[in-house]
This record gives C-alpha cells, structure tokens and sequence, in this order.
C-alpha cells in the first residue's frame, strides 16, 4: 500500500492535471474535441447515434414559413408577425465532460429555435430572482406589473411561478394575439373556444405562446431593458457565445420603457421571432447548465435555480420552468434516467442536459419523436 501511495504521488506530480481532469470550459472561439474512446464512449455506437439523426431530418418545409403555416393552420388568425428565416440541415453536437466527442451538419449556421427560446427566457426570469428584482416566484406578476395586464379576478391570481411552468390560464390580448386562439383544442368549434371559461390559474399546464409572451413582457417591465440585453451581459458574453445568435419579438411588439422604445421579445417562434441561434452556442448554454450555473469559477446563475428549474410541476409531471423533464408522459422510451431536462422547439430543436453521464446533446432539425431514440443511441455507447 505504502508502495502504491508513493507511485500515485510520483505520478500526479510527472502529471499533473492530465491525472484528475478538471471541468472543461471552451474558451470564446475555440473548442477542444476529444475521440470518443478517451471519453469512455464506443465511438461506433456513437457514429451510429450520429447517423441516426442525419437520417432523420424532420419532414416539413425548409421554408419556415410553409412550415409555420401549416404546423398551425388549426389556429384562427394565424399569421407571420416577426422574423423567420429558411432552415438548414441536421445539425448537432455531443458532448462528454464538457469536450467536443461528435458533431454533424453546419454547426456554426444561425438557425431559428423555436421553443427552445423558453428556456433562455426562463434563464433570464431566474436572472431577476438571483438579483432580487424578482422577491419570489410565488409573488403575483400584478404586484410588479400594474399596468393593466393583471387586472381582474382571475389575472390578479397569476404568480411568476405560474407563468414558468405554463398553467398561469392567464386570459386576454397581447400585441393583438388573443390567448383562447392559441393551440385551441381539437374539439369544438372557434365560438366554443373563444367563450370558454379559462381554467383556475395554477391548476392547469396549457401549452400557450401568448401567456408566455405575457412573462417575456413582464420581464421587460421588471428588467426596464431589452431582454436579448440582459441574456448577453448576464449569460452568452460570460459563456464565451458567438456574436451571431439574436433574439427577436414581433414586428409591432414595441413598448416605452422609461421614454425608450423597446421590443418585446417572443418565448417561441411560430408566428415569427424568437432565438436565432447556432449549435455551438446551444452547447455553451447546455453545458452551463450541466455545470450547475459555473463556468471557469464563477457562478453565472445560481445553483438554486438551475435546481428549480428541474422541478416537476403539479399541474404537469413532466415539466418545470420552461425546461422539459423525462418524466411522467413526456419520458422517453427506453431511456430511464430522469434527471435528463431539455429544451425542445418546433421541428426537432433539442437541447439535452444529461446529468447522470456529464453529457450534452443539442439537435437541429430532427423529426421530433425520434429526440428519445437519439438519445438512447448516444447513451449505449456508454
């Protein structure tokens, strides 16, 4: 034993820390890619997850506004209000204790993101509850935005938590879109839908742009500043981000904030806007969320939020701030680690923290039901 301590100490100090690895953060501009085989992983098991999703582009239109048009022509008045731009290819990267281990497409192209736009407006609501802006989530959205858009008996009930976890129910008009038009059932007729009593706020997850726009608004009012703003000093510039990804709202989604006009940003990008974004930068923000809110020593949001974020809310097991969990219904198939969470978007945009093996893997343009597959791909080559 004596002989084994005396070569261990030799050995760490001939070396060093290729001995006991430290946490891997990329700087800006460059990133370290590690075989397969240094990182634990069969790299043909892996080349075949690759594979399995360059197989499986999604199916609609390249075009993102044929896409978006017809992926919601059920709702009434739908219509392009802010930016879109043509897709790209299957696109994505894997990561293993934070180092490059695979990566495929056009990595580097800015793409739209759709909902996986929520979970960096989920990031930048913890942002306000780290920096006290916001006391609790469980404080009324009223009681910081008293303008109008919490008035009433039933909106006066909507806490931020509400407004995270999607089960706010919160009714009205935004910027001209109406809330009951917004994924509406697929029972019933639009009278049957535009006259239904929305549901008890908290009780309810409905799956709902306008509300979240609602919290992107509130945010607005509470940072008094752009929020693609705060998003770059508080989180992509610390990470080492491109200067590429943008963050957009509607067209006509402009509001005076202390004699400044402003645009209010979209969680989502079905009618136009949201997170245009690369694979790459996907990754840096994965990855700060895989390392707890640490990156290179410092705690860029807060543990404790990263945590709670991971929540599985009452209304629905499988989800939690703006993040989706692999619980309850949403659990993949053959996949049972559910400490996994994603951000998810129209047409197979995923960002997948997977904590269990110090792994990311973020997707573009994958067919949606084939992300658990992937995943579970990526994982036997473990």
């Amino acid at each position: 034993m004596k002989h084994f301590i005396t070569l261990l100490f030799l050995c760490c100090l001939i070396t060093g820390p290729q001995l006991f690895s430290q946490t891997y953060y990329p700087p800006r501009g460059q990133w370290e890619t590690r075989t397969p085989q240094s990182q634990g992983l069969n790299a043909q098991k892996l080349a075949e997850a690759v594979k399995f999703a360059e197989d499986n582009e999604y199916s609609g239109s390249k075009d993102s506004k044929v896409a978006s048009l017809l992926g919601f022509r059920r709702e009434p008045f739908h219509d392009v209000l802010g930016p879109m731009r043509d897709r790209g290819g299957p696109a994505g990267v894997i990561l293993k204790g934070g180092y490059i281990v695979a990566q495929w497409g056009d990595v580097d192209r800015v793409d739209m993101t759709h909902s996986v736009t929520k979970s960096y407006l989920s990031t930048v609501a913890g942002l306000a509850v780290d920096q006290g802006l916001i006391r609790s989530v469980q404080d009324k959205a009223g009681e910081y935005v008293w303008d109008g858009t919490f008035d009433g008996a039933h909106n006066s009930k909507v806490t931020w938590e509400m407004l995270l976890n999607q089960s706010s129910a919160w009714s009205g008009e935004l910027f001209g879109l109406k809330d009951w038009a917004d994924r509406p059932p697929r029972e019933g007729g639009i009278d049957d839908w535009r006259f239904k009593k929305p549901a008890e706020p908290g009780t309810v997850m409905e799956y709902n742009d306008v509300r979240v726009n609602v919290l992107a608004y509130s945010l607005l009012q509470v940072w008094r500043k752009p929020l693609p703003m705060v998003l770059k000093e508080h989180i992509m510039d610390p990470i080492g981000a491109s200067t590429t990804w943008r963050w957009y709202g509607y067209d006509h989604a402009w509001v005076n904030i202390d004699g400044i006009k402003m645009q209010s940003v979209t969680g989502g990008g079905h009618s136009g806007g949201g997170v245009f974004i690369s694979a790459m930068d996907h990754a840096r923000f994965g990855l700060l969320f895989l390392n707890e809110g640490q990156w290179k020593g410092e705690q860029i949001i807060s543990k404790d939020w990263v945590e709670a974020v991971q929540v599985s809310s009452k209304p629905n097991p499988s989800y939690g701030y703006m993040w989706w969990l692999n619980r309850g219904r949403r659990k993949w198939k053959g996949v049972d680690d559910e400490s996994i969470y994603f951000g998810a978007g129209f047409g197979g945009n995923f960002v997948v923290v997977d904590k269990k093996n110090d792994m990311v893997i973020v997707t573009r343009w994958l067919e949606p039901n084939k992300i658990g597959e992937m995943v579970r791909l990526v994982q036997e080559s473990l």
